[in-house]
């Protein structure tokens, strides 16, 4: 935690290719590090501006185009996930320009600066996948619990004549295929939330001169305030009374922030967008973990907390850059993303 304090440079990603893992291009290194550096206020400003712009666009077609309202749920999903595509590639493209890496030679290395990388693939899924499992270990236990119950209830031909991985599996998966709200949580929400909230904002805070471990704390607020047009649909086309709906966004914006903190985490440590996705999508399909459970006899409970003691013990080292990089400088942040200095 104490070598967090190496001041980030855009210089190291700019001299180094993800892909192809080669030594680093030294030319002129305090030039290109004083060059690529954002000021303070302009990295915040710009992340504002993205978070605003990820939600205020999800009105825009009916606001700004005057476009005929959607027929259907599906036709109203899909035109917000066209929405926050248009979003995210403008983010992408901001943050390409307010960091100068259009005037890098070669795509591999902007995209490293996006944690967008195929080296260390599977490190950066598996690790931080059991990583965040580990949280849910309640949950487990109180889903097999009621799956071997429902298992003993069960007559030996509940399952047909397809078994229970046949006919009935792949109509479950043909369903959540289709389903426009699965696309939603377990595809468009991750990718894109995680490209802006962190591929593009985390540079812009680390070459803006803001510490580590404050970006890690403090950047997730962009991340839960981009949530609260959740309070004005719920209040005003939902009809719920203000204070239900304040304690609902309220209870959101809570564990959104503290999602922000762990995925934050996991972006600066292993520099590889896929992790904070992995456990994005993980989470969104586990939902909130489970500390106890009356069915399980106090099992789910202790599972929890082993799970959470688990979680904690394994965090930095599971997250070590050594495991995601194969080249650092003895740095602990991210992708070579620390001045040489």
């Amino acid at each position: 935690v104490g070598s967090w304090g190496f001041f980030p440079s855009i210089a190291m990603v700019s001299s180094y290719s993800s892909l192809t893992l080669e030594e680093p291009r030294i030319r002129d290194p305090l030039a290109m590090e004083a060059a690529a550096r954002v000021s303070g206020s302009v990295a915040v400003a710009a992340c504002a501006a993205m978070a605003f712009f990820y939600v205020a666009i999800l009105y825009s077609p009916t606001l700004i185009l005057r476009l005929p309202p959607p027929a259907s749920q599906d036709s109203f999903m899909i035109r917000r996930f066209a929405c926050a595509a248009v979003s995210s590639a403008a983010s992408v493209l901001a943050c390409v320009l307010l960091l100068g890496l259009g005037k890098l030679d070669d795509l591999p290395s902007i995209l490293g600066v996006l944690g967008i990388r195929r080296d260390h693939l599977w490190q950066a899924v598996t690790f931080p996948l059991l990583l965040t499992s580990l949280l849910y270990a309640g949950s487990f236990v109180s889903r097999s619990w009621k799956l071997i119950s429902a298992s003993k209830e069960s007559s030996e031909n509940s399952y047909g004549e397809d078994g229970i991985c046949g006919q009935g599996c792949m109509d479950w998966v043909c369903a959540y295929a289709r389903n426009v709200m699965a696309w939603r949580n377990y595809v468009v929400a991750p990718f894109t939330e995680e490209l802006v909230f962190r591929a593009c904002m985390i540079p812009l805070l680390l070459c803006g001169g803001f510490r580590t471990s404050s970006i890690i704390f403090f950047s997730p607020v962009f991340f839960s305030l981009a949530h609260l047009n959740h309070f004005l649909e719920l209040y005003y086309q939902q009809r719920y009374r203000f204070m239900k709906a304040f304690l609902i966004v309220g209870f959101q914006l809570g564990y959104t922030v503290i999602f922000g903190w762990y995925v934050s985490f996991l972006f600066i440590r292993t520099g590889n967008l896929i992790s904070p996705i992995v456990a994005h999508v993980f989470c969104n399909v586990m939902g909130l973990p489970l500390l106890s459970s009356p069915r399980t006899k106090g099992i789910a409970t202790v599972a929890a907390a082993a799970g959470v003691v688990g979680f904690l013990y394994l965090l930095f080292p599971s997250t070590h850059p050594g495991l995601y990089n194969d080249l650092r400088d003895g740095c602990s942040c991210w992708h070579r993303y620390c001045s040489w200095s």
